[in-house]
């Protein structure tokens, strides 16, 4: 009888371990049908193309115990860019490739790509994100209930308008130029005399076709998928006052349901993912290959690029707001991202 006892007991302790000796397989059966994956842009915009990429990979990697669905234009939150990092930590989004400027006003720190010309070319971007101020930032947000897994790039904000082309910044007073939900960008255009407007992308496109904005600043991929010379932005001035780094995310709760060698898997397809995203993000618009820039000029828009003088004027012109933010984003935080991008020269 205490032999049958003791075997029956482990038997049940033998029940009880074995899902624990199966991993990457036993826990799949708990795993959701669908995982929701939020992005700003969907394709043909290259941050969509990176969504799409990092949700079909996943599936592959994983063969298929982990399917994605993505949910472009923040539709889960309603088209409101601001709230996507909220709705992230509290799990109504599972994944996200998401925009330091749309999370900066949750993660002050992540207004360090929007400081006014802080970041002169891609070699800049590349030493924040890919050095020691790239994986403090990654350490920052693994605190906030998400885990990032790679950096992509929406590209540096180039500014367009309706009204004329502008090359000082006196050019820019009195436009009404849209601008995305952060304080940081209504502090730069006011301080170059522009009328700024805060709208989410839903709302700009339909306000500049009718007037009721001026202008904007976006990547060059995003002026060009979305067709903005035919909504009359006819001035295209290059001048990459700030660029948009993209991170790619996963709720915690989310992460920490998935088997080891899930979580691998996923980790890898979001740094594939990230690669192809950025190279696409970068594809046309370098001195060796401008095939991007050449197909703006040629729908009729006058494309400003700015000599180093004049983009000095700029630089004077929002050092207040640079010197403003830089406190509040961490002195010592925006001492390390000049020290890395002066080593990237």
């Amino acid at each position: 009888m205490k032999s049958m006892k003791a075997l029956l007991a482990g038997l049940a302790l033998a029940a009880m371990v074995a899902p624990a000796m199966l991993p990457g397989k036993a826990d799949a059966a708990d795993y959701k049908a669908e995982y929701k994956l939020s992005t700003v842009l969907g394709k043909p915009f290259p941050w969509g193309v990176g969504g799409d990429r990092w949700a079909e990979l996943i599936k592959e990697k994983t063969g298929g115990r982990i399917t994605v669905k993505m949910y472009p234009g923040t539709s889960l939150v309603n088209g409101d860019q601001t709230k996507e990092f909220t709705a992230l930590r509290q799990g109504v989004i599972d994944l996200a490739v998401g925009s330091t400027i749309n999370w900066s006003p949750q993660v002050r720190e992540l207004n360090l790509f929007s400081l006014p010309f802080l970041m002169p070319d891609h070699k800049a971007i590349d030493a924040l994100t890919q050095g020691p101020v790239g994986k403090q930032l990654f350490e920052l947000l693994s605190t906030k209930d998400v885990v990032p897994l790679a950096w992509g790039e929406n590209g540096f904000r180039e500014i367009s308008n309706s009204k004329r082309p502008i090359r000082t910044p006196d050019d820019l007073k009195g436009l009404k130029i849209r601008v995305v939900g952060s304080p940081l960008f209504l502090d730069t255009m006011t301080a170059l005399g522009a009328n700024p407007t805060q709208m989410s992308w839903a709302d700009a496109q339909p306000a500049l076709s009718t007037g009721a904005v001026d202008g904007q600043e976006n990547p060059l991929a995003v002026f060009v998928a979305a067709k903005l010379p035919t909504l009359g932005q006819k001035h295209l001035t290059l001048w990459g006052y700030v660029a948009d780094p993209l991170i790619f995310v996963v709720n915690k709760e989310v992460w920490a349901s998935w088997s080891k060698e899930d979580q691998e898997a996923v980790r890898a397809a979001a740094l594939q993912a990230a690669a192809e995203e950025i190279a696409i993000s970068r594809k046309g618009i370098t001195a060796a290959d401008d095939s991007l820039l050449k197909d703006i000029a040629a729908q009729g828009v006058e494309v400003v690029q700015l000599t180093p003088e004049q983009q000095k004027a700029f630089q004077a012109a929002t050092r207040s707001v640079y010197d403003k933010w830089a406190k509040q984003i961490g002195p010592d935080l925006v001492k390390a991202a000049e020290t890395s991008i002066a080593g990237a020269r």
